[in-house]
């Protein structure tokens, strides 16, 4: 595990990420604003990102009742939110952003209240963008025409229209009342979504909004068009030679052509309606458009690929001879893009929110955006999240023509591979918001901890994660004969592999901790059992021993936990070895 010589909290951090992120990147340059934070106050509000980013760092909720019971402490919303920027800017490649760009990079436009023009910006006014780069309109000029599906409707219908088909399968086998109101519930929103599950397009909520209101109207009776349906495959007469089960085969690998098809169609909204609006780009800062579209025009041209070697495959025999070839070909690809995508939406939705919230202009522009009949009345957060519903979609279909496929035909083992393949990058990209959402927290618990005459010790280092943290009791006795045995309110924070003990204290602006003992983990840590009955201690005590503390010397201390329930989850993770 990577080390760092570092002599205080700020350079630790200045270190890790100069090494990782290497010499010019905008990261170092907002890092060297965030170690003035403790001394200056708070950072400007043009850093801020989030209302209160603390509530979205997981890992916190075990000591929110502890915190609570403190007055007037506050999470360090300035510090959070510039560390949120920090993660957001860690997302971008450098190549494309400069350090002098830093100070207006994440600042949110605002109006002011008394302004009567909410929309002063137009397509036709204020031409201040520059020319595309090459990238950028190679991207923008895909045009590409499905041969066999003329029409097609966007990826979200299409996404309700296989969740109902999949419904009414399972009313034919279940109770249709055990089933389908519960099931219904997702079908509301035009835009649900949520990462993790990985089942259902419309189950989905990556960016954690309550759901929009009920549509107002049905889902347009726009039918898919079906294997059988098309005039070659009627021509063949393949549909009387074919048994049942080999016509099912047939359309499970058409809807894999068909919802690509579908894909596109809704990818192209995105790109070319909404990326490309040079409305939108005059409302917000080239950084955050980056961080609302990422590499989305990049994903629209791999779609595009992939569609027309489907279409390729369709046109050289009607009779679709296997389509798992034709995945595990594009499947790297779709891991270089759809990783970095889904890994950033997490950010991508933190940016849309606030944007929403405090840039009236952005919210204008949406707004006239979205009104568009091409968009048929979904918002630009239901465009955003395809990447995602698609890559989870995608497994699904091929493990329902895994089912169809003849045990030891030829086209088995290809799909296989290419249901693994997919399944991998659905892993990865878990991974990847895992791993960032780590970063996020030992950066902020960073800002928070003052190690005083302790030993500093770099929190942010590499494969270092938060197991859990906590407030305990600790059991001292004075130093006179007489002296009553009292308790001291005790911080646990323990990492894989490391446990830091500390004292809560509350600044006038947050929340944070003094250091008073730290120790290897699991080497140096210890936990023991202790007869609370025979000693008059509460039920709820155990004991810590620190074979080896920061004076490199032995310790021990007697620590009460508030609750049994807690004792036991604290004995527990203390004594595991990771």
């Amino acid at each position: 595990m990577a080390q760092f010589d570092c002599t205080d909290d700020s350079s630790s951090i200045m270190d890790y990420l100069h090494s990782w992120f290497g010499d010019g990147h905008p990261v170092i340059h907002l890092i060297s604003q965030l170690q003035t934070t403790k001394t200056r106050g708070p950072l400007s509000a043009g850093f801020s990102l989030d209302t209160n980013p603390a509530q979205d760092i997981e890992g916190f909720d075990e000591s929110s009742d502890f915190l609570n019971q403190l007055e007037d402490c506050s999470p360090p919303t300035d510090i959070a939110s510039a560390i949120r920027s920090v993660s957001l800017m860690c997302t971008l490649d450098s190549k494309r952003m400069h350090c002098a760009h830093v100070p207006m990079l994440f600042s949110v436009p605002r109006v002011e209240e008394d302004d009567p023009n909410l929309c002063p910006l137009d397509d036709q006014d204020k031409s201040t963008e520059g020319a595309a780069d090459a990238a950028e309109e190679e991207v923008l000029s895909v045009s590409f025409q499905s041969k066999y599906i003329p029409f097609f409707p966007l990826y979200q219908d299409y996404c309700v229209q296989a969740v109902k088909a999949e419904l009414h399968s399972l009313s034919e086998i279940f109770d249709p009342e055990l089933i389908i109101p519960q099931r219904l519930q997702g079908l509301q929103s035009p835009s649900t979504a949520h990462f993790g599950s990985g089942a259902r397009c419309t189950q989905l909520n990556p960016f954690g909004a309550t759901p929009s209101s009920p549509l107002l109207h049905p889902v347009r009776g726009t039918p898919c068009t079906l294997w059988q349906d098309l005039e070659e495959v009627k021509a063949s007469g393949l549909l009387s030679s074919l048994t049942t089960r080999g016509i099912r085969l047939q359309e499970s690998m058409f809807e894999l052509i068909g919802s690509e098809a579908s894909y596109l169609r809704s990818l192209g909204v995105a790109v070319n309606h909404f990326y490309a609006s040079k409305a939108l780009k005059q409302t917000v800062t080239p950084m955050e458009h980056h961080v609302l579209f990422s590499n989305i025009g990049l994903i629209m041209a791999a779609s595009e690929k992939f569609l027309k070697d489907l279409e390729i495959r369709l046109g050289d025999n009607v009779l679709i001879a296997q389509v798992g070839d034709i995945v595990l070909q594009h499947c790297p690809e779709f891991h270089s893009l759809y990783v970095p995508y889904v890994t950033d939406m997490m950010y991508q939705e933190t940016l849309v929110n606030q944007l929403l919230q405090h840039n009236r202009h952005f919210l204008c522009s949406i707004k006239k955006l979205e009104s568009d009949p091409v968009c048929q009345r979904r918002g630009l957060k239901s465009f955003l999240v395809l990447p995602f519903q698609r890559i989870t979609r995608i497994k699904l279909i091929l493990e329902h023509i895994l089912k169809l496929t003849e045990p030891g035909s030829d086209s088995v083992s290809n799909l296989q591979k290419a249901i693994e393949a997919n399944h991998e990058i659905v892993m990865d990209c878990d991974k990847g918001v895992h791993k960032k959402k780590q970063i996020e927290k030992l950066i902020y618990l960073q800002m928070l901890l003052d190690f005083g005459n302790v030993e500093a010790i770099p929190l942010v280092i590499n494969g270092r994660f938060l197991v859990h943290q906590g407030p305990v009791k600790q059991l001292t006795v004075g130093a006179t004969y007489n002296s009553r045995v009292s308790f001291i309110s005790i911080y646990l924070h323990l990492f894989n592999d490391l446990l830091i003990m500390s004292l809560p204290k509350c600044s006038s602006r947050y929340q944070s901790f003094t250091v008073v003992d730290h120790a290897e983990f699991p080497t140096h840590v210890h936990v023991k059992h202790v007869k609370t009955e025979a000693l008059g201690l509460p039920p709820d005590s155990f004991l810590l021993h620190l074979s080896r503390s920061h004076t490199g010397h032995p310790t021990a201390v007697i620590l009460v936990a508030h609750t049994r329930s807690d004792k036991v989850v604290w004995v527990q993770l203390l004594s595991s070895k990771q």
